[in-house]
């Protein structure tokens, strides 16, 4: 079973001007989840310079990731595990492969900052290996192969969408229970022509948060904290957290 995904898109060294400008428009369908991008809302100053010569098309991705566009539709308007697993699914081509590698993520971000996260996918092994510099990431892990887990392969399957669908429009994750529990989901194609339906709402679960290390500490202690959060407040939360200096230990499903 293989979903209906573009070819890979290739920045030839020889390219043309319209070669360059499909690759252009690959980083944008990817990357920011198939939006209508205005013109207003291009990066003109990174096209040119892609076009130029003077950043290759991975400088080209992390200037794409890294703006105003992406931020507002995916980090400040979507929950946490949302946020993350629609960055490996942008700059990875694939799902998280368990809790560990999203909680990794998530506590990157709340400790190291947005760029920090964005950077730690593009700056990878994996995508070194998987697309170099002159690859648009698409999505690798959508297609079954010998020695993956089926488990991953549906993962990845179920983040896609139809051709009309939109990643900013579902704003709370679609892995939350499988990853959480490490237990499967089933697998469904996306629809010719619209979006998959959203999974369970995450805003009906509660999550622990364990921190440490707050800036409202007494001297010479480090006490540990514990939060129990709804789904639907899980940013605020660990936007408080951050302001107070602490360090995000781990977030588990209850």
């Amino acid at each position: 079973m293989t979903a209906v995904i573009d070819a890979p898109v290739e920045n030839r060294y020889n390219g043309t001007a319209d070669d360059k400008a499909i690759a252009i428009r690959a980083v944008y369908k990817q990357v920011l989840g198939n939006p209508h991008v205005m013109e207003s809302e291009r990066l003109v100053s990174a096209e040119s310079q892609f076009c130029n010569g003077n950043i290759s098309l991975r400088e080209f991705v992390r200037s794409v990731a890294k703006s105003s566009f992406y931020r507002a539709r995916y980090f400040e308007t979507c929950a946490p595990y949302r946020f993350v697993e629609l960055n490996f699914k942008h700059l990875l081509g694939r799902a998280p492969a368990d809790q560990a590698e999203l909680s990794e993520h998530i506590q990157r971000c709340v400790n190291e900052g947005y760029d920090a996260e964005i950077d730690s996918y593009i700056d990878s092994i994996e995508y070194s290996e998987k697309f170099g510099e002159n690859l648009v990431p698409y999505y690798t892990g959508a297609t079954s192969t010998v020695g993956q887990k089926q488990v991953n392969y549906n993962r990845t399957l179920s983040l896609l969408q139809g051709i009309a669908g939109v990643d900013s429009a579902t704003k709370n994750s679609r892995l939350v229970d499988s990853v959480a529990t490490n237990s499967a989901i089933a697998a469904k194609a996306p629809a010719a022509n619209g979006r998959l339906s959203p999974s369970t709402d995450v805003t009906s679960k509660r999550f622990k948060i364990v921190v440490k290390g707050s800036k409202f500490d007494a001297p010479r202690r480090t006490s540990t904290t514990k939060y129990i959060v709804p789904g639907d407040r899980m940013t605020p939360q660990i936007q408080r957290i951050n302001r107070t200096g602490a360090t995000i230990v781990s977030i588990t499903e209850i």
